[in-house]
């Protein structure tokens, strides 16, 4: 092969579903050794195509050439075999067994279970992916079956390794060390295909760039000679508006946790030690932290998915609703947006109009009957309101793209007008436009006068939506500080438990480690 051979070469691939090409057309060329960005909006067609490489979908029409041979990938397998690694944004993980069992069928059984058991500790530990082997999958948060995932495809040792969104889950030290990692491998002759909403990074980390919209490719650059802006009018076709400033002080505490210390009911959850935290009227907190620290155990208490806490620790408006079911705390106001979209958020095979029915009830009339006509209605509202990209409010949830899916979650929670609203990684996988209308409609909540908390392993999103932050390690909190105070590597060195006054605080001070102040 000769060393100006493209690793992957598409040249008008097609895929069409009912009502929808989902590819049209679509032509892309990967350098060996290349680093090369796959940008678009939320239903542009990238996971698709990705699938098509993978072998997951067959393509309608075009071809595919890797190393110079024409190819048809068939399988994931036949993938694997010619050298294609994946890690998708959704994960393909079986959740009763280990961690170690799942690499190790990734593996088709090359090496011994005890071999990949060691393989796994030496990949995670050199790229900063925190994960025990033998931890079944089931009592993972979603972050770390990500690291499972990431761990897993470099095993393979691919030669062109595709990404979908795989920094979501690191400290900003740590999506340094993986960029550090990824450019070696680029040398070393992999290609990489890297598929994130993160302008920035793309830009720090790309040396080449495919932009698609509505199926097609829009464009293709150098990202490191082309501004964001360039690249979000490539991929929407405009700039996102510039969220709107905070105009008035935040009122009276309306949720508190009042020195919560609590075990985890999971096998291998995180307990929560002393928990102080103070949210108001007109205001939105952020909670940092790198995936399983704790953020499950916290939100499923704030939730009331969790109701074992000690009385008097967790309060709304002053009154203790530590004992109160998810229901009775939406009645009081307080509404819950999971991370997990389908399933937890949405059940997958039903419409719209119906998933409104799992956190709200407008719909059911006099002795259980729904209301259908009115939960079309309220789906269609919010489907116009929040821009969702959906075939109507009877599309079932898993039709839609992550980014309009969410868009619909949280709107449907935003318009049950709460005291109090919790969101996990409110944009997490969602492209830059969608990303923009959610945080814009976070942020006219809290100018409504709602108590807003956000938990998300995304330092941008925090600091430009959050009038305070704090940081969970280990199951502790930070101290808050507002986010004019707050740096990158302050928040970072945080994440760790390097905080004045932490557990750790004394013994990094004791061996002559930087404690954050």
């Amino acid at each position: 092969m000769s060393p100006t051979t493209p690793r992957l070469e598409l040249h008008d691939v097609t895929k069409r579903y009912p009502g929808v090409v989902a590819n049209d057309r679509v032509s892309l060329t990967v350098l060996p050794g290349s680093i090369h960005a796959v940008l678009g909006e939320n239903g542009a067609g990238k996971s698709t195509l990705m699938k098509i490489i993978y072998g997951v979908v067959q393509p309608d029409a075009g071809t595919m050439r890797f190393d110079g041979q024409p190819v048809q990938v068939r399988s994931p397998q036949q993938a694997r075999e010619l050298g294609i690694g994946m890690v998708f944004q959704h994960f393909s993980l079986f959740e009763t067994l280990t961690v170690a069992d799942n690499v190790w069928l990734g593996l088709q059984g090359r090496r011994t279970r005890a071999e990949v058991v060691a393989a796994i500790r030496a990949k995670a530990a050199a790229y900063g992916l925190e994960i025990d082997p033998e931890r079944p999958v089931h009592s993972l948060s979603v972050g770390e079956r990500q690291r499972v995932e990431i761990v897993r495809a470099l095993l393979g040792q691919p030669r062109l390794l595709i990404l979908d969104e795989p920094t979501s889950v690191l400290t900003p030290q740590a999506v340094q060390r993986l960029f550090e990692v990824l450019r070696q491998l680029a040398r070393e002759g992999c290609s990489i295909l890297y598929i994130s909403h993160k302008l920035h990074e793309i830009r720090a980390l790309c040396d080449a760039c495919t932009v698609m919209r509505a199926g097609r490719v829009t464009g293709s650059v150098d990202p490191r000679t082309t501004s964001e802006a360039q690249l979000s009018r490539l991929m929407i076709g405009s700039e996102p508006p510039p969220l709107p400033a905070q105009r008035r002080p935040p009122g009276a505490v309306v949720l508190e946790l009042a020195g919560l210390t609590h075990r985890s009911p999971h096998p291998f959850g995180t307990d929560l030690h002393e928990v102080r935290l103070q949210v108001r009227a007109g205001e939105i907190v952020g909670v940092a932290g790198v995936s399983g620290n704790g953020q499950r155990e916290l939100l499923e208490v704030l939730s009331g998915e969790d109701t074992g806490v000690p009385p008097g620790t967790v309060l709304l408006d002053g009154r203790d609703i530590g004992a109160a079911n998810p229901a009775q705390r939406r009645r009081a106001g307080l509404h819950f947006v999971p991370e997990e979209r389908l399933g937890r958020g949405a059940v997958p095979m039903l419409g719209l109009a119906h998933n409104l029915l799992l956190t709200r009830h407008e719909g059911v009339g006099r002795g259980g009957w729904l209301r259908l006509a009115a939960l079309r209605t309220q789906a269609a509202g919010i489907i116009e309101r929040y821009g969702v990209k959906a075939a109507g409010p009877d599309a079932a949830a898993q039709s839609l793209s992550g980014g309009n899916l969410q868009k619909f979650i949280v709107g449907r929670e935003i318009e049950a007008r709460p005291r109090v609203l919790i969101v996990s990684q409110p944009t997490w996988g969602v492209d830059v436009g969608a990303a923009a209308q959610i945080r814009a409609a976070l942020l006219a909540l809290r100018e409504a006068g709602c108590a807003v908390l956000v938990v998300s392993e995304e330092l941008d999103e925090l600091f430009e939506l959050c009038d305070r932050l704090v940081v969970i390690a280990k199951g502790h909190l930070s101290p808050a500080v507002p986010v004019a105070e707050a740096t990158v590597e302050r928040v970072g060195a945080w994440m760790s438990g390097l905080w004045p006054g932490s557990p750790w605080a004394s013994q990094a001070n004791e061996e002559g480690q930087h404690v954050a102040a």
